[in-house]
């Protein structure tokens, strides 16, 4: 039997987006953010990607409140920081319902419903054929 100590959390939420699932658990702290047992900047590659994944805290400023903790799958990077997104709104939604209006307003609440349309056959992808002639 291991003795790891139970962490506690004060909210669980989950984001999606595309086919990534994002996992938030937020806690009192001073702004660790960890993704999949790393910090964000050793997680993401790219600027755009710790941007997009950080702003409801920016918008609420509340980053140096709260550590975030996140398991994420699937997807991509941008999907996987979409997802983070979803999710830390959600939670911060929970922790303090108050914010949804500034939540909403900002677009932080909507799930993207948009993912990769199957390919048909008979076609070389979902909607781009093969070329046709006609003689």
């Amino acid at each position: 039997m291991s003795s790891t100590k139970a962490k506690t959390y004060l909210t669980h939420t989950i984001g999606r987006r595309k086919s990534s699932v994002a996992r938030v658990y937020i806690s009192k702290g001073t702004g660790k953010f960890v993704i999949n047992k790393r910090e964000i900047k050793d997680y993401f590659s790219k600027e755009t990607s710790i941007y997009v994944a950080t702003q409801p805290l920016n918008l609420l400023q509340t980053g140096d409140q709260f550590d975030i903790y996140v398991n994420v799958n699937g997807g991509g990077s941008t999907g996987q920081a979409g997802a983070i997104r979803l999710g830390i709104a959600r939670g911060l939604l929970k922790l303090n319902p108050a914010k949804r209006p500034e939540l909403k307003v900002a677009g932080f609440l909507t799930r993207d419903p948009r993912e990769v349309e199957r390919k048909k056959y008979g076609k070389s992808g979902a909607r781009k054929s093969y070329q046709f002639s006609k003689r």
